[in-house]
């Protein structure tokens, strides 16, 4: 990765209608988390993680409507009035947030590489990731934000 594509920038966005906004810092070429768990599948959820630090709602937490299930550990807000889940609280990070990048303002966006997790087997796949010492690391990524060698 070249050092421009590992530039944090401000990023913006938000749901389809526009009453849930928010900005969050985080590398302007983006690491994404492609998951094949239940909900991932039914939504065709692909996401990055940041750390609750780097991200700031600017507007519409009275629109923010939450579903749990399972383990209700994972905290799925999605806007009450067009239905778009923009990011979420993360089973995996609950210090975090996973912000769906076809939701941000693409202007600041210059790249994303896509890493395939098996959140079928969610537990076994977490234990292979936390074995693993490189920069696509899922529990690396949720320490600091960014893989280890963007660290």
């Amino acid at each position: 990765m070249s050092s421009s594509s590992s530039e944090m920038v401000r990023h913006r966005g938000g749901c389809h209608c526009g009453e849930v906004a928010y900005e969050v810092v985080a590398p302007s070429h983006l690491h994404v988390y492609n998951c094949n768990c239940s909900i991932c599948t039914k939504k065709q959820n692909r996401h990055f993680i940041v750390p609750k630090s780097r991200f700031k709602l600017l507007k519409g937490a009275e629109y923010l409507t939450t579903y749990t299930f399972n383990s209700h550990r994972a905290k799925h807000m999605f806007c009450r009035v067009c239905g778009v889940q923009s990011f979420y609280e993360p089973r995996s990070n609950p210090d975090g947030y996973g912000i769906m990048p076809h939701c941000l303002d693409p202007s600041t966006v210059t790249g994303m590489t896509v890493e395939d997790f098996n959140g079928v087997a969610w537990e076994e796949s977490m234990e292979k990731e936390a074995s693993k010492q490189s920069s696509s690391s899922i529990l690396a990524w949720s320490k600091v934000g960014l893989p280890q060698d963007q660290a």
